[in-house]
């Protein structure tokens, strides 16, 4: 009998929470995101926004390979210098930004701009991720969390326009 498909989207969220990332935390980043430019705002919609956003096949392979790399980095079983570059989060590694940048572009240059602040300032479960806590590993996850935040961000301010013009 052929064993059946993995699904991508429910394997994904079981990595997250394996993590100790729950949807409600992205969901917070959403929030702390949009809620200046989006009318009565709810946490729940911010939830939907990053469900939806989980649902693209990108983000299920950036999960999936992020989560991986730490891992191995996390039991050092990738050669050098790759696993100290890795385990460091040596600053000028670039590559989990790019894996990130994957998933920011699926929404537009809004979702770009709302990484770097969100990146920058890492609120909520993105200072638990990078807190270097001894012998874990989260050089990818902070910053597909990011991402994800991000993308879902970016949706919604794609679909609530008006709500923004109103502030300015």
């Amino acid at each position: 009998m052929a064993e059946s498909p993995i699904d991508l989207y429910e394997h994904s969220i079981q990595l997250l929470q394996q993590e100790n990332v729950s949807i409600k935390s992205i969901a917070e980043l959403v929030y702390f995101l949009q809620k200046d430019y989006i009318v009565d705002l709810t946490i729940e919609e911010c939830i939907d926004n990053v469900l939806v956003v989980l649902k693209k096949r990108e983000v299920q392979n950036a999960i999936m390979t992020g989560v991986t790399i730490d891992e191995l980095a996390q039991a050092k079983q990738l050669p050098e210098p790759l696993q100290k570059i890795i385990e460091t989060d040596e600053g000028l590694y670039g590559v989990d930004e790019i894996v990130a940048l994957s998933i920011v572009n699926v929404y537009g240059s809004i979702g770009l701009t709302n990484y770097g602040y969100i990146d920058k300032i890492k609120p909520g479960i993105l200072a638990e991720l990078n807190a270097h806590k001894q012998g874990e590993v989260h050089t990818f996850l902070d910053d597909i969390v990011g991402a994800i935040a991000a993308a879902a961000a970016g949706r919604m301010a794609h679909s609530h326009p008006n709500d923004e013009e109103d502030i300015y």
